[in-house]
């Protein structure tokens, strides 16, 4: 019990170090590129079945992830896609599918007919020209901007583009969102983006240029439309759906991604610049690379096609800034490493990153460091600050990053986030000095004095009463010798009953101290006696040295417990006697009933076949009459069938004697009798209309 005692202790202060340390990383979680977990979870994500994955809608996704991930050794699932592609093609499916199938195409490059696309192009413009909601022109005009790539021999361009760019406006909202149709009054900031995406087919596809007064007027209503965005604490930013049918209602993740593709897609085709507030394209790549990993497929889809549209927009590239490591060790004298690239981690132009201030988060008005520049290794990418000043100790500190682009041009092509606060904490080895446990008079006069050796393994035996105190001190440095006050510091005591006690070891400066007075703790320790196991804890996520050691004993001679005092409580069961293995189980079975001998068990068994031996040699000795024995084809079959039947009733009685029970062989028997009497009345009334005959003539 002593063992295991000592065993949950440990384990209890470790587990309060790891709560500290997943503190410390949620509160240092930055934003990361994306990298090869998202290579590795897109190949679990998108698993094909049987060759193939569940729609074509999947099925693209899937493809233009691994695409867009650079993943090479991606499932084959070209054969049965491209024969699915080629039916969907080939028949009259709806625009959706019609939709879906050329996007697969376009990144399978499935054998199409040439007269396959002919039809489709026809019947797209029809359809373009009678739509009158914003699906109908979106997968229209998205699928004939499709066939624009892959066919050349095709006729794609719209007459009549201004109307049909008309028609899609006259669904806009004041407020930039979009309605889905003229007859229904709701508006969509999810539409808002297919809309978009839409329009940008009408400018690519056109024959004329479209009207530029129309364009700016759409510009606006993109405008209009960031006017809405959502922001978090982090400044991530982010559309938010309003709708109040839920047919029609997106999340979050699926809305910013719509609009994102929409916003994209319109300005790649557009000339001109279009005036975003502020941050707003970096605020949209937080948001997207903030939420992780997801679980979801489509989740997992907008996230890394909305990253690489915002990796290819005309409004601002976002550059992300992010720290392999923010845990810096003192003791192995890391270095402070920064590396800043686009947001599917390809390689930024070329910049300096500084750091603007760095303070601890305890005092921000301190700057430890002021307008420091990280150098540059070509090599690894990284930018990098040497060695740690000597003014830096063990804490929790903020560093400011600012990236500073070379060119000056590409302020308006790159966004690089402003001032980017990092939460970075520092580690090291705490100096542990001084440290003794003495036991006191009740006049605080030493009676005994031992010095500890927190760092080694010495043990010290201590005695006291009721009447005496027992007081723990040592002092803790920081290796730049300023006082660190952890995060942990608790003495125990341990009953060789079971019975623990637990205190807190309050510090000032770098000393720390406790004083426990056995005179007003009798009741608490309910006035056990004996020896007391004394165990210490402290501990703190950047103390590199944290322990919990056993550090002795005392021996506390304390008074009779009075009829009315508190009982301590039941002694822990030992976990191993309770859930352990059980002691083995002997089963005794009642001794089996003398037999016979197996002889007269034989001689028995003949005594049984006499009879049935001599029914047969009965028959052979009287001999068997067959001249009776119907020749005719129906009469002959159900002869033979009265006698199977006959055969069946004994075979029945056979297994009745070996392991049938009486119902079963009744319910057996009834329907075998009836129809035994049945080929029975048959057989024997030919029998006697034959013997009538012969006794006629």
């Amino acid at each position: 019990m002593e063992s295991l005692g000592k065993s949950m202790a440990r384990n209890l202060v470790r587990f309060l170090v790891l709560l500290y340390w997943i503190s410390i990383c949620q509160a240092a979680t930055i934003l990361q590129p994306i990298s090869d977990s998202h290579r590795y979870a897109a190949l679990e994500i998108f698993r094909p079945s049987n060759g193939a994955f569940g729609s074509l809608e999947e099925t693209y996704e899937a493809l233009r992830t691994f695409d867009i991930l650079g993943i090479q050794e991606k499932p084959d699932i070209s054969a049965a896609t491209c024969k699915s592609v080629s039916e969907v093609l080939g028949s009259s499916a709806v625009l959706k599918d019609l939709f879906h199938a050329l996007r697969v195409n376009d990144v399978l490059k499935c054998e199409i007919k040439e007269e396959i696309y002919e039809s489709i192009t026809s019947r797209l413009k029809s359809v373009l020209n009678e739509a009158r909601s914003l699906l109908d022109f979106y997968y229209s005009i998205g699928s004939l901007l499709l066939l624009k790539e892959q066919s050349s021999g095709v006729d794609l361009s719209i007459n009549d583009a201004d109307g049909v760019f008309h028609s899609i406006k006259a669904l806009s909202q004041s407020d930039g969102r979009w309605r889905y149709s003229s007859d229904n009054s709701e508006s969509s900031i999810y539409a808002a983006g297919l809309a978009l995406e839409a329009l940008a087919g009408v400018v690519s596809i056109a024959s004329s240029d479209i009207d530029q007064n129309m364009i700016g007027t759409v510009k606006n209503d993109i405008v209009k439309l960031f006017d809405s965005i959502e922001k978090y604490d982090n400044g991530a930013l982010y559309f938010e759906e309003k709708v109040v049918d839920a047919n029609e209602h997106h999340a979050p993740l699926a809305t910013t991604s719509s609009v994102v593709r929409g916003l994209t897609t319109f300005t790649a085709v557009t000339s001109g610049s279009l005036n975003l507030p502020g941050n707003s394209i970096f605020g949209l790549a937080k948001f997207f690379l903030g939420i992780g990993i997801p679980g979801d497929a489509k989740d997992f889809f907008n996230q890394i096609y909305s990253l690489a549209c915002l990796e290819t927009n005309r409004v601002s590239i976002p550059l992300i800034l992010s720290l392999p490591a923010t845990v810096l060790s003192l003791t192995k004298e890391d270095q402070l490493k920064v590396r800043v690239n686009t947001v599917l981690g390809s390689v930024a132009p070329q910049l300096t990153v500084k750091i603007v201030r760095a303070f601890l988060s305890a005092s921000k008005r301190t700057s430890i460091i002021k307008g420091q520049e990280l150098k540059f290794d070509p090599q690894t990418g990284l930018h990098v600050l040497d060695v740690l000043p000597n003014a830096y100790d063990v804490g929790n500190y903020v560093f400011v990053f600012e990236i500073v682009l070379h060119d000056s041009e590409q302020k308006d092509t790159y966004a690089t986030g402003g001032q980017i606060q990092v939460p970075i904490y520092i580690t090291g080895v705490v100096k542990i000095e001084k440290a003794e446990i003495a036991v006191l008079d009740s006049d605080l006069g030493s009676t005994e004095t031992k010095k500890l050796d927190l760092v080694g393994e010495s043990v010290v035996s201590l005695s006291a009463n009721h009447l005496q105190k027992l007081r723990l001190s040592f002092q803790l440095a920081t290796p730049q010798g300023n006082g660190f006050k952890p995060h942990q510091a608790f003495l125990k005591l341990r009953h060789e009953s079971g019975v623990e006690h637990i205190f807190v070891v309050e510090g000032s400066g770098k000393k720390f101290e406790k004083i426990l007075d056995f005179l007003g703790l009798v009741e608490k320790f309910f006035y056990l006696s004996g020896r007391y196991e004394i165990q210490l804890t402290v501990g703190d996520a950047i103390m590199e040295n944290s322990f919990i050691r056993a550090i002795g004993h005392v021996d506390l001679d304390l008074p009779e417990a009075p009829e009315k005092a508190p009982r301590p409580p039941l002694r822990p069961v030992d976990p191993y006697t309770r859930y352990g293995p059980k002691a083995e189980i002997t089963h005794i079975f009642r001794a089996p009933e003398k037999r016979p001998a197996k002889e007269l068990s034989l001689a028995f068994l003949g005594l049984i076949f006499l009879p049935s031996l001599g029914f047969l040699i009965g028959l052979f000795r009287l001999g068997v009459n067959l001249k009776n024995f119907p020749t005719s084809t129906l009469p002959a079959t159900f002869a033979i069938l009265f006698h199977l039947s006959i055969g069946a009733v004994i075979l029945l009685y056979t297994f009745f004697w070996l392991k049938l029970d009486l119902f079963t062989t009744l319910k057996a028997l009834g329907i075998l009798g009836v129809f035994l009497v049945f080929v029975g009345h048959r057989t024997l009334s030919h029998l006697a209309s034959t013997s009538a005959k012969l006794k006629s003539a």
